[in-house]
């Protein structure tokens, strides 16, 4: 196959790529929206799901075309390469400055797709229904739990009013 017909397929995909992540962004946002989205909007906890897959689901394949969005654009990069330097050195004639630059950006790429693995989520404990009630405002705080010696036994933990 041509160069010129394997660039159009690869940037075919990668916008067909992009199309399919934004529409399942879409999709998980306002038809599969979170837990508390949808008791509010609907005054109940439901379970939402779409052709059987619930919102997490539906992560996973917007997880997947994020990936196959990052082989597609590196390919693509891959086979522009020669193209890159020279656009770069027209743009940034410094030798010195154009290496600076280079170097931020390989290093701030690297950090941004290794970031999610070097932070450590926060634990708290869940109550009934998720265990968060919207305050005033509409910001998200954890339920308060507190020891219960009631018809559950002594030591139980209970969302507190």
């Amino acid at each position: 196959m041509d160069r010129p017909k394997l660039n159009f397929i690869i940037d075919a995909l990668m916008f067909l790529c992009i199309m399919a992540m934004a529409g399942l962004g879409f999709l998980m946002k306002y038809r599969l929206p979170p837990g508390r989205d949808v008791a509010a909007r609907y005054g109940r906890n439901l379970y939402l799901s779409w052709l059987g897959w619930d919102r997490h689901d539906w992560g996973d394949v917007h997880l997947y075309l994020a990936l196959a969005l990052l082989a597609l654009l590196t390919l693509h990069l891959i086979l522009h390469w020669h193209l890159i330097p020279g656009l770069f050195a027209r743009l940034v004639p410094d030798p010195r400055l154009r290496h600076r630059i280079a170097m931020a950006f390989v290093i701030l790429s690297l950090l941004l797709i290794y970031f999610p693995f070097l932070i450590t989520p926060d634990t708290q404990p869940r109550g009934r229904g998720g265990g968060y009630r919207s305050q005033a405002g509409g910001s998200e705080a954890p339920m308060a739990l507190s020891r219960s010696s009631g018809p559950g036994g002594a030591g139980n933990l209970a969302p507190s009013p």
